[in-house]
């Protein structure tokens, strides 16, 4: 029986270098990798080695005869996305790991971050080199995303930091957590200690809506809200208040999708992940019965993805509803090619041969079988829990007195495949609370060239470089979100690293990497001066180990440290 790739797939590609009949796709070598949702198993080819089961970081594939519940919609997918594109799974040309002369001698290498592009970043380099690494947070723990961005009933998604565990403790490789780059130390200073700094910050900021009562509380940012549920030590436990039933989610991403459900599952489920104590509570508190999804475009523009959205559909005790439109009816009915539901729910039928990555049309064809329902966003929500995707409408304005209590929503139309324009058609949706999930921007790091317009570090293939002038910055690269914006999942950091490191050991063999002024335990100095609280390997242990006690005594993966102090004071127990 053939292997089928799942729902939590991070599209890092292990599986692919480990299939002996090059029967997974698309790998990294071909066009669609890191577009498509996911990858997918040629059942035809498959020879059943488990192989690649055993290479998954997510635990994402399985035998398709396993399957079971709603997973079993995967072994179609797998199935059809071949059909859409064959392929003969012949090999291409072979590539070998990367070597430097040895009179180069040892590099020493910093990695500021520690989330999954720095992670990549640090596995390529000390697998392809004897380099001497250093990593550096601004945060006492490591994990950056993996541990402040994953939904936390995505527990098989976070296993891919347990790849990482072993790069972490390299001898090689030094920590030193709690330290920022531009306030304890500059970028001239890490340089001169290093042969090589490489810049994996991620996209930190949210984009703005740019609307009058943006900026009231009860308004967040996605960044916000999902911090906050997963105990980000820079989000306050108390930056999120559900009282109000209704909550308007800004966006139709993965990461409004993770809002969505995490507001609308049984708080009962949660308890047994690794949710922040503080938001587990307010959960169970809380009075949110309906959120909904805003999108400005239609349903085929959509931007979750397929086996994310299939999972939505299957939420123990949550209806989900599409608004009736004209233009959403005649989207879902020409993806599709089925009528639409309108009134009272109907039977689940997820389109066969439509699957995550197949295409726009397929976000559209997803909604096929979903009730079309009237909305009223101005009267209370109904009874029982519901999730209301609203296509064709942007946000104009939030009003209330002294918080959010409304969002004034105008209608749009189509202008072509791409485009809508405003109709000038307004209603009102009554919320207690609105996240917009409208997409991350990088911020500027001190003493690096930064691209305004595309929100990153100006780099040219991962290289750095003056804009003013287009040379590069000797010594100095980018990697990750910081790098190409933020696009691509977990998994599409390994080939971004790998181009970024190729780069980096082009120009150490090109004798162009600068020589470092002092060394390494110079620089360990010099962070013990600077930022005398800085932690190291021994503390982030501590951590680790005081977090998986504490969640072994409640039966939870573990349980969060959720400040600043309280992840210090387990370090220094250690």
């Amino acid at each position: 029986m053939a292997y089928a790739i799942t729902q939590t797939c991070c599209n890092d590609a292990s599986c692919v270098s480990v299939c002996p009949v090059n029967c997974i796709h698309p790998t990294p070598d071909e066009p669609e990798f890191g577009t498509t949702d996911m990858l997918y198993i040629d059942p035809r080819a498959c020879i059943d080695c488990g192989a690649c089961a055993d290479a998954c970081p997510v635990d994402a594939v399985y035998p398709v005869d396993r399957l079971r519940g709603p997973d079993t919609v995967f072994g179609d997918l797998n199935r059809d996305w071949f059909r859409e594109h064959p392929n003969d799974h012949a090999w291409g040309r072979p590539t070998f790991p990367r070597s430097l002369p040895g009179e180069l001698g040892a590099l020493r290498i910093a990695v500021v971050g520690t989330g999954p592009s720095a992670g990549y970043t640090a596995q390529e380099l000390l697998r392809s080199t004897s380099a001497e690494i250093t990593m550096i947070d601004r945060l006492p723990v490591t994990g950056g995303l993996l541990r402040h961005g994953v939904a936390p009933d995505h527990q098989s998604t976070k296993r891919i930091a347990e790849s990482f565990a072993s790069v972490f403790h390299d001898p090689r490789l030094r920590m030193h957590l709690n330290v920022e780059i531009g306030t304890d130390l500059t970028h001239q200073e890490l340089a001169a200690h290093h042969h090589a700094v490489v810049y994996a910050v991620g996209a930190a900021a949210d984009r703005r809506l740019g609307i009058p009562g943006e900026d009231l509380p009860g308004s967040l940012p996605a960044t916000a809200f999902v911090g906050w549920y997963n105990a980000d030590p820079t989000v306050p436990a108390d930056a999120v208040e559900l009282s109000a039933e209704r909550v308007v989610v800004v966006g139709n991403g993965n990461v409004a999708v993770d809002i969505a459900r995490i507001l609308l599952t049984d708080p009962d489920r949660l308890a047994a992940t690794d949710i922040a104590d503080h938001a587990l509570a307010a959960l169970r508190r809380g009075r949110v019965r309906e959120v909904v999804l805003l999108a400005r475009r239609g349903p085929e523009h959509a931007a979750w993805t397929g086996a994310e959205f299939l999972a939505l559909r299957q939420l123990p005790g949550v209806e989900l509803v599409v608004e009736d439109h004209p233009e959403v009816r005649a989207a879902i009915e020409a993806a599709s090619g089925t009528p639409s539901a309108s009134g009272e729910p109907s039977a689940l039928e997820a389109p066969s041969a439509a699957g995550p990555g197949a295409g726009r049309g397929s976000r559209a064809a997803l909604l096929a079988g979903l009730p079309l329902v009237r909305y009223d966003g101005a009267a209370q929500p109904g009874a029982g829990r519901r999730i209301v995707l609203r296509f064709f409408s942007a946000p104009v304005e939030l009003s209330g007195d002294g918080r959010v209590e409304a969002l004034t929503v105008e209608r749009t139309a189509p202008v072509d495949g791409e485009r809508v324009e405003a109709t000038g058609e307004k209603d009102v949706l009554r919320a207690g609370l609105v996240v917009r999930s409208i997409g991350h921007r990088g911020v500027p790091v001190p003493g690096l060239p930064f691209d305004e317009r595309g929100g990153t570090v100006a780099h040219r293939g991962g290289r750095v470089v003056d804009p003013a002038t287009g040379q590069p910055l000797p010594g100095t690269y980018v990697v990750g979100w910081a790098k190409r914006g933020p696009s691509g999942g977990i998994g599409a950091n390994r080939a971004c690293a790998r181009e970024t490191v190729d780069a980096l050991l082009d120009d150490a063999a090109a004798r162009a990497l600068p020589v470092p002024e002092a060394g390494r335990k110079d620089f360990a100095r010099l962070v013990r001066r600077r930022r005398p609280d800085a932690v190291g390997l021994k503390e982030l242990r501590a951590v680790d180990r005081a977090e998986r006690e504490r969640g072994a005594a409640e039966g939870r993966p573990r349980v969060k440290l959720a400040t600043v102090s309280e992840l210090l004071a387990a370090g220094r127990r250690r």
